[in-house]
């Protein structure tokens, strides 16, 4: 491992937050086990060795009846807030910055970047979101900050990282808007061109370590190319990405904005389409046949209403973002009235990493969501998607103890989630500022 990894990591772990206890008592008057039931009333959850043990009626239930001599037992009174399952966020960038110019990736080192996702996993823990699914990073950077984070060396959400997107050659993706000796410098090894090649990058992607494959199957808003909002790869190569991913055991997302391209991902069998934006009724009804998740993305959004108009864009991302905007919401209305199943994410790093919540208010405003509807999707959906739902989604015994409390009703608030007052993360106590006895 490079020294400045090395050095960003032990700092990380001087910063960690987390505290742990053999065995930990939290007492809460309201508890949301699974957001799509009626929430409990007052309950003991009883976790041990980073796994719920029990819900207990009553804030009054006893430690194990096994508990050993030696085994630490602390006590914390949750007060009225509302006690929930840790909220998943399917789709980040931990290692990009909010407000950072499109060239600084000429300028920041892979080391830097660690740092930087460091940084942004911890505020996205404290923000209540105890899993996340990173999709993009430079190559290997959000590997290294996944396993620090597994290995307790920082403090952080579960994340499952996908590394560089599969691209193809000057699509949304590739390096492009250097000069040509600047980007044949930065080019990596993401692009591929004909079925061979792109199932061959999805090999080259699981021998180095990622969780899931990314591919930009069509064009984007923050690329510095014109090259249009649709299919970019060919029917083949996406079928091939498809199979080689299955062969290998790892769930795909597709990045696909314009209608042909959302349908031509559905089609190939992606396990997830993200942002959907000019989906028709074409593109959804195949989504739909085909079982997978759309991801709305509705945070960008922020961004671009901030951005637009200040200079902060090159002419041809402003123009993409203006398109963008015109069309938030409309294609996740009417995948929602065809039965389209959702899972929630937000695209964060391109607007502000720690206002993952803010989603949810998104969601209600702009696709016709309930607050109970845009928790279910940030819960069970989420978990559904990443293949996780038998560790995290729910509270339940046997399953992680990722658990948090809010201020408020966020099965009827939209704004509750934005008040997070209490995070547990696997059994380690993040943050806690109900004024909890402990």
């Amino acid at each position: 491992m490079k020294p400045a990894i090395l050095c960003a990591l032990v700092l990380a772990g001087a910063l960690s937050s987390l505290a742990y206890a053999d065995v930990t008592l939290l007492r809460a008057g309201r508890v949301i086990t699974d957001p799509r039931e009626a929430p409990l009333g007052a309950t003991t959850i009883v976790v041990r060795d980073g796994r719920i043990v029990a819900l207990a009626p009553g804030r009054a239930a006893a430690p194990p009846a096994d508990l050993k001599p030696d085994e630490r037992v602390t006590e914390i009174d949750l007060g009225e807030h509302t006690v929930l399952p840790g909220l998943i966020d399917s789709h980040v960038h931990l290692a990009s910055q909010y407000g950072v110019p499109w060239w600084q990736d000429a300028v920041r080192t892979a080391e830097y970047d660690v740092a930087v996702g460091l940084y942004n996993a911890g505020i996205t823990l404290r923000a209540g979101f105890t899993t996340v699914r990173d999709l993009g990073s430079e190559p290997r950077v959000m590997f290294a900050v996944r396993d620090a984070i597994r290995d307790g060396l920082a403090a952080g959400p579960r994340i499952l990282a996908s590394g560089p997107a599969i691209s193809i050659t000057g699509g949304h993706g590739d390096v492009n808007g250097f000069r040509p000796e600047v980007v044949q410098a930065l080019s990596g090894e993401n692009t591929c061109s004909g079925a061979d090649q792109c199932a061959q990058r999805v090999r080259e992607a699981s021998r180095n370590g990622a969780d899931l494959i990314k591919v930009t199957v069509t064009g984007g808003v923050l690329s510095q190319q014109n090259r249009g909002f649709d299919q970019h790869f060919t029917d083949a190569e996406l079928g091939a990405i498809v199979a080689a991913a299955r062969l290998l055991g790892l769930k795909t997302a597709a990045h696909a904005h314009g209608a042909r391209g959302v349908e031509a991902a559905a089609k190939a069998g992606f396990d997830s389409i993200e942002h959907a934006v000019f989906a028709d009724e074409a593109a959804l009804k195949a989504l739909r046949a085909s079982g997978a998740y759309l991801v709305p993305t509705l945070s960008t959004t922020n961004a671009y209403r901030e951005r637009i108009g200040t200079g902060f864009y090159t002419p041809q991302v402003e123009a993409k973002a203006r398109q963008r905007l015109a069309e938030t919401g409309k294609s996740i209305v009417a995948a929602k009235k065809l039965g389209v199943k959702i899972a929630f994410g937000t695209d964060l790093g391109v607007y502000r990493h720690g206002t993952n919540a803010g989603e949810i208010p998104l969601l209600v405003k702009y696709a016709g969501f309930t607050p109970r509807e845009a928790l279910v999707s940030a819960t069970v959906s989420a978990a559904d998607l990443l293949g996780l739902a038998s560790e995290i989604g729910t509270l339940a015994p046997g399953k992680s103890a990722d658990i948090i409390a809010v201020e408020g009703d966020p099965l009827e608030d939209a704004t509750a989630m934005t008040r997070v007052r209490f995070v547990m993360a696997r059994g380690g106590i993040v943050t806690n500022t109900t004024g909890a006895t402990q």
